[in-house]
């Protein structure tokens, strides 16, 4: 078992920068991959970023990638997401999540990969 708790989130204007953690507990993090994804209101919960358990390989979405970096700190136990140049319409609750090995960006990105999720933080960019 994994606990996730995410932590950073806040209100941010246009162009700003925010830096999400998601410290874990329990089981040995640096055996999992770890993604952030976000939902907006009305919206279905989508992938932003992810991390393969060395921190050697990363993955972003379109939306994001430039703006955002994923990182690790096995020592930790925490993973992070750099967000900077933030948009409007990165407005959302963030979530980190937990997850077996994955290979590609297909498999990683999916939500269906992760076993383990915080209860997410809320990130608002005002314009």
């Amino acid at each position: 078992q994994v606990q996730l708790v995410e932590s950073g989130g806040g209100l941010v204007q246009a162009g700003g920068s925010l830096r999400l953690s998601c410290a874990a507990s329990g089981r040995t993090f640096r055996s999992y991959s770890m993604g952030w994804f976000r939902q907006a209101p009305g919206k279905e919960r989508e992938f932003v970023a992810a991390i393969t358990w060395s921190g050697s390989t990363t993955y972003y979405a379109d939306s994001v990638k430039g703006r955002f970096t994923i990182s690790r700190d096995n020592a930790k136990n925490t993973a992070y997401l750099q967000m900077n140049s933030l948009k409007p319409e990165d407005t959302a609750v963030y979530y980190c999540a937990a997850g077996g090995y994955s290979s590609t960006y297909s498999t990683i990105s999916s939500y269906s990969t992760y076993m383990y999720w915080g209860p997410g933080t809320q990130v608002t960019v005002s314009s």
